[in-house]
C-alpha cells in the first residue's frame, strides 16, 4: 500500500530531526533545519545564490515565502563567516583540501500559498547559475550556485526546473548551468548581524540580479534587463556610465545627491543593463550597484563601486582622472602654484570661474580684481560655493578655502581686499575653469 504523501513527509521530518539531534553536540545550528511542519504548513529548502545578503532580499520578496534565513551549508569546516573566508584563502593557496561551505539562504514557504516549483523559479531567475564558483566579482567556492534538498521529491523538482531553465538559457546564448544539486548534509545559521542585513543596512550591497532570462511560462516577474546602451550615441572620447539596479537605495541616493545637480564637463548616462555600451569594453564584470565607470576611447579606464553619501570621495576619484599632475598636487595636496604662473590671471571677459571637476560655479568675473600678488583674486564668491578651514601650516594662521562641491583645495582668504567685502580670495588659477557668458 502506498503511504500518503503527507505521512511520508512527517516521517521524513521525524527521521531528519532524530538524525540532526544525534549530531547536535557537534553542530547545534543544524537542528533548526526542518522539511515540513504539518501544523504550520511550512516547507523548507536551502539555496546558494552567491552573496547571501542579496539572495535573502530577493527570495523574501517571493509570494508565499514565510521566512528567509542566511547560513552556511555542505562544507567540512566550522560554520562561521570568518572560517568560510579563511578556508577559501587556504584552498586558493593549496593549504587545504577540505570542502568549503556555500553561503546559502534557508527559504521557508507556505505550500498552501505557493509551490516548490515557484520558489525555484525565483531562484533560477534571480542569480546567474552558469558561473561556477562565483557570482559576478564575488569569486570562490563559497559563492557557488546550489540547491540542497531535504528529500527526493525536492530533488526531482530541482532537476526538472534546472532542465527547463537550461533550455531557456541556451536559446538566449548562455552556457551550461553549474548549479550543484545535492542533499543537505550540514547547515549552520549565520551570525545575527548577517540576518536581514539589507533591512538593517538599506544602503548596503546591491547585487545586479540574474541573467535577465525568464523561466518559460512562469508567472513571477523575472529580472528584466534594459537594452544595452548604444556606444555610437555616447561620447567616445570620455563618457561616464552609471550602472544601476532596480530597488537599489544607493542608486537613488547617488542620483539625488550627485546626478540631479550634475554640471561636470564629463557627460553621464544611467543604465539598468550590466553590460557595457555596444562596441565598448569593461575591464571586468560588475558585481554591485551603483558602479560608475569612466570610459575613454570606448574602454573602461576607471570605476567607482558603491556610494554611501561621501560626495567628496566620489569627486576625488573622478578628479584624479580629469586633472593634470600639477592640478592634482594643488587640489588634493594643498599645493600652491608659483605666482604669475597660473591660468586666468589676466582673464577679464564676463563669465564664471567653475570647479574643474564638478562644473559648479565658484566666482563671477565681475568680482575679480588685480591684487598684484600673482594669483587670481576675488572679493566675493558665489553664495554657498566654498567651505572654510583653519590652516596652521608653514608657521602661519590662515583660512583655507575649498570647493563645496568637490572638496578640492582652491587657496586662502585674507582681510585685505577691496570694498564692499574687504576680502581677498587668493586662488590658484590652475584649479579654476573659466566659462564665458553666452556670446562673449
Amino acid at each position: 500500500m502506498i503511504m500518503p504523501r503527507l505521512l511520508q513527509r512527517l516521517l521524513l521530518t521525524l527521521g531528519l530531526g532524530l538524525m540532526v539531534s544525534a549530531c547536535a553536540r557537534e553542530n547545534p545550528a543544524a537542528a533548526k533545519v526542518v522539511s515540513l511542519d504539518a501544523g504550520q504548513q511550512r516547507e523548507t529548502i536551502v539555496l546558494g545564490m552567491g552573496c547571501f545578503w542579496g539572495a535573502e532580499k530577493r527570495m523574501s520578496a517571493l509570494p508565499g515565502v514565510i521566512d528567509v534565513e542566511v547560513g552556511y551549508a555542505n562544507g567540512e569546516v566550522e560554520g562561521s563567516y570568518e572560517a568560510v573566508l579563511a578556508q577559501e584563502r587556504a584552498l586558493r593557496a593549496g593549504r587545504s583540501q577540505k570542502r568549503n561551505h556555500a553561503e546559502v539562504v534557508k527559504v521557508t514557504f507556505d505550500p498552501s500559498r505557493t509551490t516548490l516549483e515557484a520558489v525555484l523559479i525565483g531562484f533560477w531567475e534571480n542569480h546567474d547559475p552558469t558561473q561556477g564558483d562565483r557570482q559576478g566579482n564575488d569569486i570562490g567556492s563559497n559563492y557557488r550556485s546550489a540547491i540542497y534538498y531535504l528529500d527526493e521529491a525536492q530533488a526531482a523538482v530541482a532537476r526538472a526546473t534546472r532542465d527547463v531553465y537550461q533550455e531557456a538559457l541556451r536559446r538566449a546564448g548562455h552556457g551550461p548551468i553549474t548549479t550543484e544539486i545535492a542533499p543537505l548534509e550540514v547547515y549552520h545559521r549565520a551570525e545575527d548581524h548577517h540576518q536581514d542585513y539589507l533591512k538593517k543596512n538599506p544602503y548596503g550591497y546591491c547585487g545586479l540580479g540574474g541573467t535577465g532570462v525568464k523561466y518559460p511560462g512562469s508567472m513571477t516577474p523575472a529580472v528584466t534587463l534594459q537594452p544595452r546602451l548604444d556606444g555610437k550615441a555616447l561620447a567616445y572620447d570620455r563618457q561616464l556610465v552609471v550602472f544601476e539596479a532596480e530597488d537599489c537605495a544607493y542608486c537613488k541616493r547617488f542620483k539625488a545627491e550627485v546626478l540631479d545637480h550634475w554640471k561636470s564637463p564629463v557627460p553621464v548616462v544611467r543604465t539598468l543593463n550590466p553590460n557595457p555600451p555596444t562596441g565598448w569594453q569593461l575591464e571586468k564584470a560588475l558585481f554591485a550597484t551603483p558602479t560608475i565607470v569612466l570610459f575613454e576611447q570606448g574602454r573602461e579606464v576607471s570605476r567607482y563601486t558603491g556610494y554611501d553619501g561621501d560626495r567628496t570621495r566620489f569627486w576625488q576619484w573622478l578628479g584624479f582622472r580629469l586633472l593634470t599632475p600639477e592640478q592634482r598636487r594643488i587640489a588634493f595636496e594643498q599645493g600652491t602654484e608659483r605666482p604669475f604662473t597660473g591660468s586666468h590671471l589676466d582673464e577679464k571677459r564676463p563669465g564664471t570661474f567653475v570647479d574643474p571637476i564638478t562644473g559648479a560655479p565658484l566666482f563671477r568675473s565681475d568680482t575679480k580684481f588685480d591684487s598684484g600678488t600673482g594669483w587670481p583674486s576675488f572679493f566675493n564668491p558665489v553664495p554657498g560655493a566654498l567651505t572654510y578651514h583653519e590652516d596652521l601650516s608653514h608657521g602661519m594662521r590662515r583660512i583655507e578655502v575649498r570647493s563645496a562641491s568637490s572638496g578640492i583645495h582652491l587657496g586662502h582668504v585674507f582681510d585685505d581686499g577691496p570694498p564692499p567685502t574687504g576680502k581677498r580670495y587668493c586662488i590658484n588659477g590652475n584649479v579654476l575653469k573659466f566659462v564665458p557668458d553666452p556670446g562673449k
